[in-house]
């Protein structure tokens, strides 16, 4: 099986190239024959690389230590499903799998030959020879540096294991959903490329115009994984890394939040191009920088050019992404300057105040926090190289610029969707932001009463509290005029107001899940308002006391893991109370693994929607059976994972298709003359009409 996995790489690589020549030379000569012939080299590739794909699972689950990678990290007692997630514990197994995803984008994208979508037709081939042209990086790199089928200098009677860390349900879905976002932003690149190389042949006017518009699935489902990596990845860090936190401003956490920055504003951006012909310039730029930045963060994690805990790889396997990166940046910035001209703006910003404006500003600040990020994850190299000496920024750096950029951002979150566009009027301002801004300011207001600190903390619950008003506000609106206009219950008419506009109410519902992260984020970082810790060293019977959670160990024991045999765990039997209610027991404990010298940390934590119960078993005392333990008092970290699961089930509204007789553009057109009959005269119950009409 090893020997059919390496043969299926090598003749992956060889297709993949045939691939990328016959569509480029298909493309440029309009031969539909060269093209089907390398649309063909496509689907070899996904062949190749599934059947590759498929030998490691089967090498890892069979448990076979004559392949290197299996041995380092698979093991007889490992479970079923973590041998599975063990394909891309490694560096090989990672690289496979980002090369499997991709080949299979590529053959989604580049079958499409429909002639209902011309522009989508034209650009296909060029599209797929782009993705099949990074798959032959990928290829490369497995067959000269990272050998996922190498065999072993001797074969182990059992392999090494998983790292303790990664036996957890989030680290099975974290990385895959963090490559399905990596690799979902080649495709917006591979379109936005390919447009540009048209020239002048027809249709080329067009398929550059449509670009966004057939990316824009693309888009949010690559934004979607990459969110859903990036809160699978802080829980994780939450609940297996044992120091309290979920956020440390590590290099691999920052090399996944810097595209997620720039991925957020393209979202915005597309949709000033797409409707009203701006930013095509800056589109086209953020889109090949979001592409670069997940190469990078693909390069932090499979290089040591950083220090992380969660970092891996040589030196050598750095080289080849650094020479890749240069290479797309070069033939980027020269493409980009060749078809400058075509990228000119229909028309120019036309007021300060209006939705053109804000979601500017929207993409400057966005632009800036993840220049921020990146200027302080790169800072080590960058004093490495110049003077010899590495010096890392540390978390104050980040925490000392995040927030007012943060704050900015949320603000705009509440503003940007409904304000008007080409130029906001000073009563569509109060009627929309009236009572939002009131309910800020009056939180303001009760926070320095009781003198609560710090103050940026209060500016930012107030901010988040801003965006979540305007947003519940516009939903109670809509589904008001409904109730109204069409004699609806008011459950009725908000599923029909909501599912009229999936793109715009899910859009609402992701801004709302930001409000609500940004009140969890704050609140657990402003450890001067709730947050509490302590350590003692406790025998059987003694309690210890946080911010009112008195917690009680009752003795020290020992078991084997349920699910994994050979494993023991030691754990603290302890209970939890508050103001003499029993709330729950806990079990922080330490596991010893089989093959490793170091154990693993599980803390137990009591959760709730106004703080955590967080404790951590330290250490113990074998002869008095004594133990350490370290509580901490966590609060509205619960806030996160709720906002971020809303997050997420906003994104997915918004990407569900629309239903059938509902087109968006026939909606937009009814409000907007609706719009217009409110500014003569009808009444702004008339003007919000059409978001609870039939679409008719």
């Amino acid at each position: 099986m090893a020997e059919l996995g390496s043969a299926a790489i090598i003749i992956g690589l060889i297709v993949a190239v045939y691939s990328v020549i016959a569509l480029a030379i298909g493309a440029a000569a309009d031969n539909p024959r060269v093209v089907g012939s390398g649309r063909g080299g496509v689907l070899a590739t996904v062949l190749a690389t599934s059947t590759a794909s498929l030998s490691l699972l089967y090498l890892l689950v069979k448990g076979d230590f004559s392949v290197a990678y299996v041995a380092d990290y698979s093991s007889l007692t490992l479970p079923w499903f973590y041998r599975i997630s063990a394909f891309w514990a490694g560096q090989a197994g990672s690289l496979l799998l980002w090369l499997w995803l991709l080949s299979i984008y590529a053959a989604v994208v580049g079958s499409a030959r429909s002639a209902k979508e011309p522009s989508r037709a034209l650009l296909a081939p060029r599209v797929a020879a782009i993705l099949q042209s990074i798959s032959v990086f990928f290829f490369i790199l497995l067959i000269a540096v990272a050998k996922p089928f190498a065999k072993g200098a001797t074969v182990p009677t059992d392999g090494a294991g998983l790292n303790p860390l990664l036996e957890n349900p989030g680290m099975v879905i974290h990385p895959v959903a963090t490559y399905l976002g990596y690799v979902g932003f080649a495709v917006p690149f591979a379109f936005a490329v390919a447009a540009l190389t048209l020239g002048s042949r027809p249709g080329a006017a067009a398929a550059r115009a449509a670009w966004v518009k057939l990316t824009r699935k693309w888009t949010l489902s690559a934004w979607l994984f990459l969110s859903i990596g990036i809160l699978t990845g802080m829980q994780w860090a939450y609940v297996e890394l044992g120091w309290g936190g979920y956020w440390a401003w590590d290099p691999v956490e920052n090399a996944s939040l810097i595209p997620w920055l720039t991925g957020t504003a393209l979202i915005h951006s597309v949709m000033m191009q797409e409707r009203k012909g701006l930013f095509k310039f800056w589109n086209l730029s953020l889109v090949t920088v979001t592409f670069l930045l997940t190469i990078f963060g693909t390069y932090l994690t499979r290089s040591d050019v950083l220090s992380s805990v969660h970092a891996f790889g040589d030196r050598q396997m750095g080289y080849y992404f650094l020479g890749f990166l240069l290479l797309t940046v070069v033939f980027s910035v020269a493409l980009v300057a060749a078809r400058r001209r075509e990228m000119v703006d229909d028309r120019p910003v036309e007021a300060y105040i209006s939705k053109e404006t804000s979601f500017l500003a929207n993409n400057v600040l966005l632009a800036g926090t993840a220049f921020v990020v990146f200027w302080g994850t790169i800072f080590p190299v960058i004093t490495r190289n110049l003077f010899g000496r590495e010096v890392a920024v540390g978390p104050d750096f980040y925490n000392r610029l995040s927030p007012p950029l943060g704050l900015a951002i949320v603000v705009l979150a509440g503003l940007c969707p409904l304000l008007a566009w080409r130029r906001a009027s000073l009563k569509s301002f109060r009627d929309n932001f009236l009572v939002p801004l009131v309910a800020a300011l009056a939180f303001i207001g009760v926070a320095l009463i009781l003198r609560l600190r710090p103050v940026g903390a209060i500016l930012a619950f107030a901010g988040g509290l801003f965006v979540a008003v305007t947003v519940v506000l516009e939903f109670v609106k809509g589904t008001a005029v409904r109730v109204r206009s069409h004699g609806e219950n008011p459950l009725a008419a908000f599923i029909r107001l909501t599912t009229r506009n999936r793109r715009r109410h899910g859009g609402y519902l992701v801004h709302l899940a930001v409000a609500a992260i940004i009140i969890g984020i704050t609140g657990s970082s402003a450890s001067s308002i709730y947050k509490a810790e302590a350590t003692q060293t406790l025998t059987p019977g003694q309690s210890l006391t946080v911010a009112g959670y008195t917690v009680t160990f009752k003795q020290l024991q020992m078991r084997e893991a349920p699910n994994h045999p050979g494993v023991v765990q030691v754990y603290a039997d302890t209970t939890v109370a508050k103001g003499g209610r029993q709330l729950g027991n806990l079990e922080p404990m330490k596991l010893f693994y089989p093959n490793r010298e170091e154990p693993g940390t599980d803390v137990a934590i009591l959760g709730g929607l106004g703080r955590d119960v967080y404790v951590i078993l330290a250490g113990w005392d074998e002869n008095t059976g004594a133990a350490s333990l370290k509580v901490m008092v966590n609060p509205l970290v619960a806030w996160i994972w709720v906002g971020g699961y809303l997050l997420i089930f906003g994104a997915v509204f918004a990407l569900w298709p629309q239903a059938r007789g509902v087109e968006v553009a026939e909606y937009e057109a009814l409000r907007r003359r609706a719009v217009g009959r409110a500014r003569t005269g009808a009444g702004a119950a008339a003007a919000t009409a059409p978001f609870g009409g039939d679409g008719r």
